[in-house]
């Protein structure tokens, strides 16, 4: 009789210490040490509804003489909202572990009746039954979930880095967006300067004119359209100038029209990108999306599993301690006892259901795998043939004697004595100045252009092109 109670005591004991009897599992909480999520008190106050402007916070750039991509991209990733939303969709998948690797709660019940409190039989005791179980998953479900949650966490880990690389790319695209305006607007100012002179180089030569070589005022008139088509254009580079700097700023999580310091004077095209084929093979062993998607298969390979184990039982052992049968005293002997229950997994339809859910949704996976691999290949060859042929497309603009620019502006050089000695009309003067104007607009834009199709190719890759400029 003691051996029993003994053992009912131990059993007792195993049930309320929960899973903490269960054999150690191999499976270990996911982590990442690269991302650092700081505890926030959540709080009613916390979602008050928005004042109409965002907080002020010191400005990022104060006391700095001149913007660098680089300076951009440290300010976009530290203050950015996007990679916040990114940890703590990351902080919630790590926080699944616990929940699905834990068994579920003993469950206590107690019964009594109310007609044994005062019974009219002297012989009859108070009847009462105490129960104390715990359920317990078939071996080997509890390992599954844990590798099904630390998977899907590991997914979710590699998605912030896509973001970080995402954001990266947006900061650089942005930042030259705001060097090719800024250098637009130079160029134009520039020009009007230069119209200026050839409008006084009209006038002289009108005032100056003879009944031999006589001068149209249309000539005075002809530039000073061109004047008024140039301010036009500047007006159209402010309005962009400004969107350029709303940008940045709302990368960094800043007000609009927050001023930012000038970009650098000059950007040099001069660094040979690596081979295409390396950066194909590097792209498909650093991309996060591709790594995130193998940790997705990974959790669905785990839920295929876990399908398979559900045509097992699960169990419930408990202990019950029952004055019900027989509440007498002879009887108190028979009150523990020691139990198990399962259940009866003969619902095969539904498991099977789930089994073939289960393995469709791993060949989804496999073919989305499968698909992006392809895409990731032509994303890098696609983002290197582009920065090849802007580096190419800025040598022929840059080139000493034969280059674009050179030529451009020997034109200019040409065409201005020329007027002034009546050799050309002034509209081959204006065409020749418009032209300048224009091409040092476009070259401006290919130094733009190879620095944002470098950031792209920079993202496809997953890994930073060095050296680069600024």
């Amino acid at each position: 009789m003691k051996q029993a109670n003994a053992a009912a005591i131990w059993l007792a004991a195993v049930l309320m210490a929960g899973c903490e009897c269960l054999p150690r599992t191999r499976c270990v909480p996911p982590s990442s040490p690269e991302i650092d999520i700081q505890p926030r008190a959540s709080t009613a106050a916390s979602y008050q509804p928005i004042a109409g402007k965002l907080p002020e916070s010191p400005a990022p750039f104060e006391g700095v003489a001149e913007l660098s991509a680089d300076a951009v991209v440290k300010q976009v990733l530290s203050r950015n909202p996007s990679l916040a939303q990114m940890q703590a969709a990351y902080q919630a998948a790590a926080a699944r572990y616990p929940q699905v690797t834990s068994l579920d709660d003993p469950m206590f019940g107690a019964t009594f009746g109310p007609e044994t409190i005062h019974p009219d039989d002297p012989g009859v005791e108070f009847a009462s039954r105490l129960e104390i179980s715990q359920k317990y998953p078939w071996p080997g479900k509890l390992r599954l979930r844990c590798e099904n949650a630390q998977a899907a966490a590991s997914a979710a880990a590699w998605d912030v880095d896509d973001m970080r690389l995402q954001l990266i790319e947006s900061a650089r695209s942005a930042f030259y967006d705001y060097y090719l305006v800024y250098r637009a607007l130079e160029e134009n100012q520039r020009g009007l300067e230069l119209l200026d002179q050839f409008e006084k180089d009209a006038r002289a030569r009108f005032v100056a004119a003879t009944k031999e070589k006589p001068v149209s005022t249309q000539e005075v008139y002809q530039i000073r359209v061109e004047i008024g088509r140039q301010n036009e254009r500047k007006l159209t580079l402010e309005r962009m100038h400004q969107i350029a700097v709303a940008r940045i700023n709302t990368l960094m999580h800043a007000r609009p029209d927050a001023p930012l310091p000038p970009p650098p004077k000059q950007l040099n095209v001069a660094d040979a990108l690596p081979d295409a084929q390396a950066l194909r093979a590097t792209a498909l062993s650093q991309r996060p999306d591709l790594q995130a998607l193998a940790n997705r298969i990974a959790a669905e390979e785990a839920s295929l599993a876990l399908a398979y184990k559900e045509y097992y039982p699960d169990f419930e052992a408990f202990f019950m301690y029952d004055r019900f049968m027989g509440n007498t005293t002879a009887s108190r002997d028979l009150a523990s006892m020691l139990g198990v229950k399962l259940n009866l997994p003969v619902r095969r339809a539904k498991r099977a259901a789930a089994v073939t859910e289960a393995e469709a949704r791993i060949s989804e996976r496999r073919a989305q795998l499968d698909r992006q691999i392809d895409q990731v290949g032509y994303e890098v060859q696609q983002a290197y043939e582009q920065a090849q042929e802007s580096a190419k497309i800025v040598r022929l603009y840059e080139l000493p004697k034969e280059g674009i620019l050179e030529r451009a502006r020997l034109s200019v050089a040409a065409a201005r004595p020329a007027y002034r000695n009546g050799q050309i009309p002034a509209t081959a003067l204006i065409e020749a100045q418009r032209t300048e104007v224009s091409l040092r607009e476009r070259y401006h834009e290919a130094v733009a252009d190879y620095y944002r199709r470098r950031a792209t190719l920079e993202r496809v890759v997953a890994e930073p092109l060095a050296p680069a400029n600024p």
